[in-house]
């Protein structure tokens, strides 16, 4: 549940934009402020089912645009490549210092050349 609820917290982030002012709310009010349908429902004076239904409704919202759109995969995917270049930042520092053959050293530049690369056309 945890992870469903980090994913459409996520979704909503990338998308939130196009949902409607609504749809913005409950999915804020009940994913990130943490609010129950009866809460929510007391809120906008609907019931708890119509609340229920729109939460639904816009989660499959959120998931069809990340299908189309997939903002959420290429910041991830991005974010996956700033770490292992983070990483090799780190390994070329301690290469440095544990003075490295100049190959070595060359080798893990050309490593963090690619990763950029990457980094820049995806």
């Amino acid at each position: 549940m945890i992870e469903k609820k980090l994913e459409i917290s996520m979704l909503y982030d990338f998308y939130s934009q196009l949902l409607t002012d609504k749809q913005k709310d409950m999915i804020d009010l009940y994913y990130n402020q943490d609010l129950s349908l009866g809460e929510i429902a007391e809120e906008f004076k609907v019931s708890r089912q119509a609340v229920y239904d729109t939460i639904k409704r816009t989660e499959k919202i959120l998931y069809n645009y990340e299908e189309k759109l997939k903002l959420f995969q290429l910041f991830h995917s991005k974010m996956s490549n700033v770490e292992k270049i983070q990483k090799k930042v780190l390994e070329l520092e301690k290469n440095i210092d544990n003075n490295l053959s100049r190959e070595k050293l060359k080798e893990s530049i050309k490593d963090m050349k690619d990763l950029f690369d990457d980094l820049l056309n995806n």
